[in-house]
């Protein structure tokens, strides 16, 4: 039903993007600002960090997409637009920018931005390369995505291609988090677009109802960003029925969106600052899905497993530690944990007490990139999934001096 495909944000019909280097970025060899623009006005819908400091670009956007609508994504990295006496002003300057370039409406695009926080934002840098970046606009998902990064190492792209309504239908995200990654109802910087006809409050339903169960379950390092946000724009040139309403298009919908977050939740993870390996975390059996989430998100965190696995040590006792203060309602006593990987699964607790197993066979199965840690808690038939990263010598490093 769903076919990966290539082309990213540009993939759905009537969107293109641009990815340049204006100057923010000392290193030229980066690009630091990206643009993204639909041909037609689109459905806008996004969520936004729970953080009490939020960076300005997001009290521009809620405001700016209040009505639904948007045709238009703009994005800085580099130096964040967070804690400055002038944000809502540079935020406003740059919408007004891609107004003057495009002809599109100030108040039609949503604008982000990603970097040290703190530091003063120059407008001039954007304003010099805002033309260069609007002549450039095409089939440049890759460079967009390569424009939004921080820390990140890898960019972060995926599209999907569905029907609805008979109708071929695309839908396509790029992100950006390596740090400060531990999202409430929102996440890091993560753009989607799509070409299915929607209404704005089926298109919000959709986006809030899928964070619950994807960004909102990865974590890094416990740090809520102040300029999380997840942003879609549907500008309906696929031609299908435009969905109103729940039922099997809407559903189907879902399913396409939450292919392309889930990617992107395990691309975020496994990119996690001085990260070597991606960990899922599959908690089944749980009395309620409240239960479940909240014993995968406290694994998933733990600063002790993350080590653990780190250095390839089954010390399951770690899960179960993380299981008992996470304040889900469980019995510690039904408690199953597995490790598994492309090397195998191997059992390590039974009944809430060690297993006899093979250290040698664990340490095999725990030195793969991807790793999941299965736990059953023999409660319920409620289940939930998160995804994190190991925790290494690198995150100190790369945090001990990030802003100097």
């Amino acid at each position: 039903m769903f076919k990966i495909i290539d082309g990213g944000i540009c993939a759905a019909k009537g969107f293109s993007a641009n990815g340049i280097h204006c100057g923010i970025r000392k290193n030229r060899t980066k690009r630091d600002i990206a643009l993204i623009v639909s041909e037609v006005k689109a459905v806008a819908a996004a969520t936004y960090t729970t953080n009490l400091v939020k960076g300005a670009p997001l009290t521009v956007t809620k405001n700016n997409i209040a009505d639904g609508y948007a045709r238009a994504v703009i994005c800085n990295s580099g130096n964040a637009n967070t804690c400055n006496a002038n944000g809502i002003e540079i935020a406003e300057k740059m919408c007004c920018l891609v107004s003057k370039e495009t002809g599109i409406d100030a108040k039609d695009v949503i604008v982000a931005s990603t970097g040290v926080i703190g530091q003063p934002l120059d407008i001039e840098p954007i304003e010099k390369g805002m033309s260069e970046l609007v002549a450039g606009l095409g089939d440049h998902s890759d460079f967009a995505s390569e424009a939004i990064l921080t820390t990140d190492l890898a960019k972060k792209e995926i599209a999907v291609s569905f029907t609805i309504d008979g109708k071929e239908c695309k839908i396509g995200g790029i992100a950006k988090g390596s740090g400060m990654i531990h999202p409430n109802m929102a996440t890091m910087l993560v753009f989607i677009t799509t070409d299915v006809s929607i209404t704005p409050a089926m298109l919000q339903k959709a986006l809030s109802g899928d964070i619950k169960n994807t960004f909102n379950m990865v974590s890094v390092d416990g740090d809520t960003s102040t300029n999380d946000m997840v942003s879609v724009l549907a500008n309906g040139l696929a031609g299908n029925k435009i969905i109103d309403s729940e039922g099997e298009d809407f559903d189907i919908f879902m399913k396409a969106l939450n292919t392309v977050t889930v990617h992107l939740c395990k691309s975020i993870a496994a990119d996690g600052e001085g990260a070597t390996k991606m960990i899922e975390c599959n908690v089944n059996g749980a009395k309620s899905e409240s239960c479940a989430k909240t014993v995968a998100k406290s694994v998933i965190c733990s600063s002790l497993t993350k080590a653990a696995m780190f250095g390839a040590d089954a010390n399951w006792g770690r899960v179960l530690c993380a299981i008992g203060y996470s304040g889900a309602d469980v019995d510690v006593n039904k408690i199953d944990v597995a490790f598994s990987s492309a090397a195998g699964t191997i059992d390590v607790c039974k009944n809430g007490a060690g297993v006899n197993f093979s250290e040698e066979i664990a340490k095999k199965i725990l030195l793969e990139k991807e790793i999941n840690i299965i736990i059953e808690l023999n409660d319920g038939d409620c289940s939930a999934t998160a995804w994190g990263c190991d925790l290494t010598y690198d995150y100190v490093k790369i945090n001990g001096d990030y802003r100097t």
